[in-house]
């Protein structure tokens, strides 16, 4: 999880069932034709499948191979296909997001077990997530109301924490997922402590939601019970490689995830009611893609955010005259660093990214193209 943010350090923070019914935000939504994105929004379980089955099966056959690797004392060959095989389980939290969102699958259990899934082997806890995440596309970057994504942020580039991104990721950091703090959050959580249960969320993420804070508390047991079995049955059947294989790879070879995820918010503006502002969207290489469940098209998926991750490129073409031009990985890196950099002179600075029309916010409520899918549960969607 992120560090906490010092913004939200400085901040009084309200209950968040308090914020949600004051902090009222009409979003611009580009115009797309409803016909249109009416088929967008249809999920599709074979393409879901697709997605699940093959992220997973690169994950397997990647540590297949650098098991056998090591079983054979080959110990080059052995850490490239360990830096491949933790390189697919970082991206681990793309399917968790995604599944959260409910969209990928028309069949609702497949969603749900494909979720648990991800979320156990990604070291995710979908529970507190899915509560974070509503709040996320509800209130992009208003820190009165988002604090998983809270600006100014400046991701770090010194030498010893990509050595570590590079390697295991022990200590953690910004869209980073360490050793240390994921297993002193867990504990903290499966112990009923909320003090900082995600990114920069404190207690009043769950205030006046105790039901929904026991499920989280019991997921988080449920974790470190999986995982402490993985572990202990590694080494009592003299296969500790395994722990490393399985428990281990969502925190080796961080790099790429840490480098394609930063983008997506990090430098633009806050409080404003246009997604193209506060969002970026990204073009990758399609393995890249595939591993990000396509959220590099970002800003199409807060915008339209019931729109399943496999149909992102499609409504990214039926937007594109009224959305900004996407960035590349290169490009979005350079104009974040070009932003921090003034802001080092002037902190209220952002970048605001030109768009073809200024947006006004939409003057009515149109449901399907406000739906963020079923993310969390039924009182906050409401």
């Amino acid at each position: 999880m992120n560090p906490l943010s010092d913004t939200v350090k400085d901040m009084k923070l309200a209950p968040m069932r308090e914020v949600s019914k004051t902090l009222q935000i009409r979003w611009y939504r580009c115009p797309v034709d409803k016909k249109i994105l009416r088929s967008l929004m249809s999920p599709d379980d074979r393409r879901g499948l697709f997605m699940a089955l093959g992220h997973l099966g690169l994950w397997a056959t990647s540590g297949g191979i650098a098991f056998y690797l090591f079983s054979q004392q080959m110990w080059i060959a052995f850490v490239a296909a360990l830096f491949a095989h933790g390189t697919i389980g970082s991206f681990f939290t793309a399917p968790h997001h995604e599944l959260c969102h409910r969209t990928v699958f028309k069949t609702k259990w497949m969603n749900e077990a494909f979720l648990r899934v991800f979320s156990l082997l990604g070291w995710n806890n979908f529970e507190i997530y899915q509560f974070s995440h509503n709040y996320h596309h509800r209130f992009t970057l208003h820190p009165e109301g988002d604090r998983e994504e809270v600006m100014p942020a400046t991701p770090s580039l010194r030498a010893f924490y990509l050595l570590q991104l590079l390697t295991v990721n022990i200590f953690g950091g910004y869209q980073s997922k360490g050793v240390v703090p994921t297993l002193h959050n867990f504990v903290a959580i499966a112990a009923n402590r909320f003090d900082n249960p995600f990114n920069s969320w404190g207690e009043e993420l769950y205030d006046g939601y105790e039901d929904h804070r026991r499920r989280a508390a019991a997921w988080a047991r449920t974790t470190l019970l999986f995982h402490g079995v993985v572990i202990g049955g590694a080494f009592a059947i003299g296969q500790p490689i395994l722990a490393l294989l399985i428990s281990g790879s969502p925190f080796i070879a961080n790099l790429w995830r840490y480098l394609v995820g930063v983008p997506m918010h990090c430098g633009l503006k806050s409080s404003d009611t246009d997604f193209r502002k506060s969002v970026r969207t990204i073009t990758l290489d399609p393995l890249s893609e595939f591993l990000y469940w396509h959220m590099n098209w970002h800003l199409e998926h807060h915008m339209f955010a019931g729109v399943p991750c496999y149909n992102l490129k499609a409504l990214h073409h039926a937007t594109a005259e009224d959305m900004p031009a996407p960035r590349t990985l290169f490009g979005a890196w350079k104009e974040m660093r070009e932003t921090w950099k003034r802001q080092r002179s002037d902190p209220d600075y952002a970048y605001d990214t030109p768009v073809p029309t200024e947006g006004m916010p939409a003057g009515g409520r149109n449901k399907m193209a406000a739906s963020i899918g079923e993310l969390g549960p039924a009182e906050l969607r409401s």
